[in-house]
Formats: structure tokens, sequence, C-alpha cells
């Protein structure tokens, strides 16, 4: 208790206060730029905190971060174009609200679910670290191989009016996502002697084009006017949440329960809880014809699963100095740099160091609520900017905040190229998501699994030896054969 004590000095410090106010401003800006992710956000930080003590310069990393993921939702929901890849998931959802004239419910969902999961994974981080990690690092190729699977059958709930669309699409994210030296043999694959390929195609500039890019060229190329967004200002934000929330409070429990538990699993991260989430909202919906028409479930259940993963994702960092995604991969140097290197110790020797850090997740949580409402009412006047005016200026952000990522021009054409293929996808009735989940797990899963059939020596059975391994197959494997079984079972209670 003593050490709790401390660590709400440390944090109530008014100079504590005022850099997590200032990293709250810069994170909803990184957030709500296209292609301005929550890691870029963190890595531009890590200077600055160079010339701070431990606490404010940690405080200041939780505070963007968590400011970043929950600021991507506004582009997402009023241009259909997604801050970062956390929203990516529901972008097409939260836009369709857009156009319904319900942005003040999507944007209002995503806010109170963001600071909900937020502070549920603070807690879960504050309260069950250790037995989370340990869990965590249970973890080898073989499970993760299997999760990157849930993950891509995800793909087959967001498509679900045409499943075999979604597989195709589905299919060409995975090839994209092979672009590039092999993770295993380092052997070069679909280059064609370019050498910018070599190192893959970028996920954020992949993930602009592919919503960004293509909303811009249909809006060029429409011949008739462009529809207009429904919804001319955004009114009260909080109004109705209250009820929404009642009926869907299981998903809000599980989608932060599933943020929190894959959040945890190194390398894994927000972007992948939210789809599993959203995916997992569809699944076991009561009303999922209406899902990818404007519909708040999976928003509920995405919105709280992307914020939860950013505490669970500290969990391994802090005890293990193990990486739960990029931005602790970050974070990890700035502890060694502190003197708080990350492991078991760090507890005994500096507990009310970390007792702050968590104290500055719950307070960053909080303070989402009025400085994310301020974002939101200062977005509204995008909805007053005519789509002809407003497409350009979309564009040339999208170029802006494409070539930032890493300075070249190359990326940009990446870029354009995707968002010319999407285009063209959409005009056929070919759901983007699934392409842009293929790019998210498609990495994780071919080097899983090479990595996993070196270790067994080629031997398949390897996947199912290990007890998290085989029930995460046996799961996965019900999931692939239920079409076929539900199909069998009809057929036998049929009438001969």
């Amino acid at each position: 208790m003593d050490a709790v004590g401390l660590a709400f000095g440390l944090i109530l410090d008014p100079y504590v206060l005022m850099v997590m106010l200032l990293a709250a401003a810069f994170g909803l800006f990184m957030g709500a730029i296209p292609g301005l992710s929550a890691t870029m956000a963190v890595a531009l930080l890590v200077p600055v905190t160079f010339f701070m003590e431990p606490v404010p310069a940690l405080a200041a990393i939780v505070t963007a971060t968590a400011m970043a993921i929950f600021a991507s939702d506004i582009p997402s929901a009023l241009l259909r174009i997604p801050g970062t890849p956390a929203s990516a998931a529901y972008t097409d959802e939260a836009f369709a609200m857009t156009r319904k004239g319900q942005a003040e419910l999507a944007l209002g969902v995503g806010l109170v679910g963001s600071v909900i999961g937020g502070i549920f994974g603070a807690l879960v981080l504050a309260t069950s670290a250790p037995v989370l990690a340990d869990i965590a690092l249970r973890f080898s190729s073989f499970e993760y191989f299997w999760l990157a699977c849930l993950g891509l059958t995800c793909a087959a709930f967001i498509a679900s009016n045409d499943p075999l669309k979604g597989l195709v699409s589905l299919l060409i994210g995975l090839l994209i996502a092979t672009i590039g030296l092999d993770p295993v043999s380092g052997h070069p694959r679909f280059t064609f002697g370019v050498v910018d390929l070599m190192g893959g195609i970028n996920f954020i500039a992949a993930m602009i084009g592919m919503f960004a890019v293509a909303e811009v060229i249909r809006t060029v190329t429409a011949v008739k006017r462009p529809e207009q967004i429904a919804q001319e200002r955004i009114g009260n934000i909080f109004k109705g949440l209250g009820s929404v929330f009642y009926r869907y409070k299981v998903n809000l429990v599980r989608g932060s329960v599933i943020g929190v538990g894959i959040g945890v699993l190194p390398g894994a991260g927000s972007d992948i809880a939210a789809w599993i989430s959203y995916g997992v909202a569809r699944k076991f919906s009561k009303e999922p014809e209406k899902f990818g028409t404007g519909h708040v479930e999976g928003i509920v259940d995405a919105g709280a699963s992307n914020n939860a993963g950013l505490g669970g994702a500290w969990v391994p960092a802090l005890v293990f100095g193990i990486p739960g995604d990029s931005i602790t991969a970050i974070v990890i140097g700035v502890l060694y740099v502190k003197g708080m290197n990350p492991g078991p110790t760090v507890f005994l020797y500096q507990p009310e160091l970390i007792y702050a850090v968590f104290i500055a997740f719950l307070l960053a949580n909080l303070l989402m609520l009025p400085l994310g409402y301020i974002a939101i009412k200062s977005a509204k006047q995008l909805l007053r900017v005519p789509r002809e005016v407003l497409m350009p200026i979309i564009l040339m952000f999208c170029i802006v905040g494409t070539f930032a990522i890493n300075n070249t021009v190359f990326d940009v054409g990446v870029m354009l190229v995707l968002g010319v293929l999407a285009f063209f996808m959409e005009e056929n009735d070919f759901p983007v998501a699934p392409a842009i989940l293929g790019l998210v797990l498609g990495p994780l899963l071919q080097e899983t699994f090479m990595t996993s059939m070196i270790k067994a020596d080629g031997n398949l059975l390897a996947f199912f030896e290990r007890p998290i391994a085989a029930g995460l197959g046996v799961v996965t494997v019900l999931i692939w054969l239920s079409p076929l079984l539900m199909g069998l079972r009809r057929r036998m209670r049929r009438p001969v």
C-alpha cells in the first residue's frame, strides 16, 4: 500500500499531469491523420522522453497510445479512412452508420467503448500481470499458427453474405502478404527484381490505399452526384448510449476480454484483437444480417477490444521484457534507458514506478472522455465540406501520411495501386475487409507455419501435440467443418 500511495503522488504531480495532457493532444492528432499510427506517435515521443523522469516519460507514452487508438475512429466513421490499423476492422460499419445519419452514435459508442475497454485492460494489467505473462510464455510457433488460422476464419464471418467472394478477397490479401523475403529462408518472392519489394508490402500504405484511395476514386468516377452524408452535424454523442451498452453488455465484456487475451500474446496486439472481436460479434449475433449495413453491435465489441489490448500488451513487456506489440517494443527500450530493467525484479525494487504506470493507464482512459468529446465535436466540420472539395484534400493527406512512414515514394505508389485494386474489387461486390485481414495475419501465418515445420521435421501431427495448440487446433478445425457438419445434420433430419 505504501508503494501505491507513492505512485499516486508521482502521477498527480502537476508537471506529470501537464505532460499527460500534451501527450493526449498529440496522440489525438496522430491517430486522426491516416498513416500516422499509434506506433509512430510513440516513436516520435521517444526523443522527448529522454529529458524526462521515468514516470512522466511512461505516462506520456501510455496517454498518447490510448488517444491515438481511439482517434483513428474519427476519420474511420466520417470519411471511411481508418487512422490506425486497429480501427480497420469496423471502418465500413461505422461509415455506413454515418451515411444513415448516425455518426454521433457510432463515434459515441467508439469513445465510451474505448474508455471501458481501456480501463478493463488497465485493471487486468494491475491485478493479473504475472499470471497472464506466464500463460503467454507458453505460446510457441504452433499456438501462434492456430491463432492466426482462427483469426483468418473471421473472414468468413465478415463476408457471410457471399462467403466465396470473401474467401477470394482473403486469398488476395494473403497473396500480397507473401511479397518480399521469405521469413525463414530469406529467399525473395514476387519481387521481380525490385529492391523496394524485398521488405514486403507496407501494411499501413496498403490499408490507406484500399480504404481511402478507393473511396476517392469512387467519388471521382461516379456518374451521378456523390451521395451526401445524411447527418449534417454531429449532435450529442452520449445520447442513447445507455440503452446501447445495456443491450450489448455481453458484447462489451466479451470484446474487452478478447482484447486483453490477444494483447497479452507477444506480437499479436490490438489490430488482431479488433478483427477477431468483430468476427466473433457477427458469428454470435442474433441479427447477423444487419452487419455491414451500419449496425452498432460490432463496433461495441471491436471498439472495446482494441483499447483493452493495449493494457494486455504491457503484461509481457513489464514482467519478462518481451514486447506484446510494436509499441511496447519501443517502450522496453525506454524502460532500459530509464534504469527500469523489465522483468520480475522491477516489481520488487521499483514497485512505485510500476504502480504509477498502472494509474497512468486508468487516468489516460478517463481523460479520453472529455478530450475525445472535444476532438469529435471539432471534426464535425468535415461533414459540411462538399465531397468534391474534401476528396482532393483527403488524397493529399493520404500521400503525405504514406510517405512519412518510410520517407519513400515507393510506398505512395503501393498505396495508389492497391487503391485501384480495391476500387475494382468493390465495384464487383468483393469485400475489401477480408483482404486487409489477410494482410494483417499473413506474415504471422507463414512465419509460424515454416518455423513449426522446421521444429517438427515436417510432422504435421506436431501441431496437435502441445495441449494449448491442440485445443486451438481442434476449435479451429471444428469451425472450418461446421458448415459441412450442419449440412449433413439437416440432410439426416430430412424425411426420406
